[in-house]
C-alpha cells in the first residue's frame, strides 16, 4: 500500500481487543505524541478575513486550497457565524428512490481483509456487511453535513433537555467548535433532537435508515468510500490524517459522496435509525459489540479516532462503551 499523504499509519501485529487501552487501539504508547495541528498563518489569515463571511464559507469547501487554509476558514466561521449552518433549516440533499444494492458480496470479504491488513481487524466485523442485497428505497433527503455543536446547543436551549454531550467538558458549550459535528451523545439523544426539530419546523425529520445512509454515501456505483474505490488519506478526517479531533464540517471537499454529502467518512461516526440485525440471507454475528452491549444502534462512517476500515461505506459499527468511539448523527426526512 502506498503511504504518501498518511500522517498516522501504525501496523498492528494481531487482532484488536477490548483489553487494549484507547491509546493502544490508536497505535500509540504512553509517551506524548505531537499530533497534527494547523497554526494560524498571519498572511493567510488576513486574506481570508478580507473575503468576508461568504468568502470564508467558499474557502472552507474549496478543494484547490490546502487543508490548513480550509481549516482556518472553518475555524474563523465558528467564531464569526457559519452561514452554512441553520439550526431550523438544515442543508439537505435529495436522493431519488429506487432499487439499490446494499452491503458487501460475501466473495469480497477476503479481498477487504487483505486490503486492510495491519489494522487488527477481526474477519467477523467484515462478514457483518454481507450479503449484498437489493433494497427498495423511497425518495428521501439527507443532511449535507452532520449535526453540529451549534445546532445541538439550540436544541438544548429551547427544550431544557438533560442531554448534554459527553464531549462538552463540564457541560460547557464549545463555542470555538460551533461548526464541528456534535459527538458524545446517545442514539436516543439523536432521536430526541430529530423529534424536536420536526415539531419546531413541521417537517418529518428523523435519523436515516441504514440503507439510506449507505446509498447516500456509496451512490449508484457502490463505491467503497464516498469518493471512490480506494482510500485516500487527504479525503477524510480519520486517524490516518493524524488530527485526532473533530474538524469544521465540510473542509474535506474531495471526500464528498456522489450526492454531495460531506463528512460521511471520518470526523464522527453517525447513528442511523436501525438496530443491528443480520441482513436477509446473512448470519447473525456475535462480535464484541453484541457480547458487551447486546442490542445496539448501528453507526456508520468512521471517525477522527478510528482507521479507514470504519470509513468504508458498507461497514456496520456501533457505540462500544469507550471514549475512543465518538458518535454523532445527521438528519434525514422523506422527500
Amino acid at each position: 500500500m502506498a503511504t504518501s499523504g498518511y500522517h498516522h499509519l501504525p501496523r498492528f501485529a494481531g487482532e484488536l481487543s477490548p483489553a487494549m487501552s484507547d491509546r493502544e487501539l490508536l497505535g500509540v504508547d504512553g509517551r506524548f505524541v505531537d499530533f497534527r495541528d494547523f497554526p494560524f498563518d498571519p498572511e493567510t489569515l488576513g486574506g481570508l478575513l478580507e473575503a468576508g463571511i461568504g468568502g470564508l464559507a467558499r474557502a472552507a469547501e474549496d478543494p484547490r486550497r490546502p487543508l490548513a487554509e480550509r481549516h482556518m476558514a472553518g475555524t474563523l466561521l465558528a467564531h464569526l457565524g457559519d452561514p452554512r449552518i441553520d439550526p431550523l433549516n438544515p442543508a439537505m440533499v435529495t436522493v431519488a428512490g429506487g432499487e439499490v444494492a446494499i452491503g458487501l458480496p460475501a466473495a469480497d470479504v477476503d479481498a477487504v481483509m487483505q486490503d486492510l491488513a495491519g489494522l487488527g481487524l477481526k474477519r467477523e466485523w467484515i462478514v457483518k456487511e454481507t450479503p449484498r442485497h437489493i433494497v427498495t428505497l423511497k425518495s428521501y433527503r439527507i443532511g449535507r453535513y452532520p449535526v453540529t455543536n451549534h445546532e445541538y446547543r439550540t436544541f438544548l436551549v429551547e427544550t431544557g433537555e438533560e442531554r448534554i454531550p459527553d464531549s462538552w467538558f463540564l457541560g460547557r458549550y464549545p463555542a470555538d467548535r460551533a461548526n464541528h459535528p456534535v459527538y458524545g451523545i446517545t442514539a436516543e439523544d439523536a432521536d430526541a433532537y430529530a423529534r424536536w426539530l420536526g415539531g419546531r419546523t413541521g417537517r418529518p425529520f428523523r435519523l436515516p435508515r441504514e440503507a439510506e445512509w449507505e446509498y447516500a454515501a456509496a451512490g449508484p456505483g457502490n463505491f467503497q468510500y464516498p469518493w471512490g474505490k480506494a482510500f485516500l488519506p487527504d479525503h477524510a478526517n480519520t486517524a490516518e490524517a493524524g488530527i485526532m479531533t473533530t474538524t469544521p464540517v465540510g473542509i474535506f471537499p474531495s471526500g464528498r459522496s456522489p450526492f454531495g454529502c460531506f463528512d460521511m467518512a471520518g470526523n464522527v461516526e453517525e447513528y442511523v435509525a436501525d438496530a443491528y440485525a443480520p441482513y436477509p440471507g446473512g448470519a447473525a454475528v456475535e462480535d464484541d459489540l453484541v457480547s458487551v452491549v447486546g442490542r445496539h444502534r448501528v453507526a456508520r462512517g468512521g471517525s477522527f479516532s478510528r482507521f479507514r476500515d470504519l470509513a468504508r461505506n458498507s461497514r456496520r459499527h456501533g457505540k462500544f462503551p469507550r471514549p475512543i468511539y465518538v458518535m454523532g448523527f445527521r438528519l434525514a426526512e422523506d422527500a
